[in-house]
């Protein structure tokens, strides 16, 4: 009995097959956003991006939307620093952050649509 995944018959477009190889993104790309799905992959990171997705909020402020120690809040930060999902700037002693682009949370709320439907 065959399955749907397979095709009944065993023969490759050529063509098919090359345009979508020309198509693909390079192997650096792909590597940085499977490091980036791994890195949002954590549900308290995603609840950072999620919080910072609607506005500026500091280290405190986002324990405190997260329900996590300052401390871990910071060892998350720094992991979605380094991907360049958030970004901070500096006022006096504080620091705030928020997501690095509208890429970030564009790519969160396709995200939640995906899963909500």
């Amino acid at each position: 009995m065959a399955t749907v995944d397979l095709c009944d018959v065993q023969t490759v477009d050529g063509d098919a097959v090359q345009a979508a190889v020309a198509e693909q993104a390079d192997e650096d790309e792909i590597t940085y956003l499977a490091d980036t799905f791994q890195v949002l992959g954590n549900p308290t990171r995603l609840r950072l991006v999620e919080a910072l997705a609607r506005r500026e909020l500091c280290v405190c402020d986002l324990a405190a939307v997260t329900g996590v120690s300052q401390s871990a809040v910071s060892h998350h930060l720094r992991q979605l620093r380094q991907l360049r999902i958030v970004r901070y700037r500096k006022d006096g002693r504080m620091a705030y952050y928020r997501l690095d682009d509208d890429h970030v949370a564009t790519l969160l709320q396709t995200g939640i649509e995906h899963v909500r439907e």
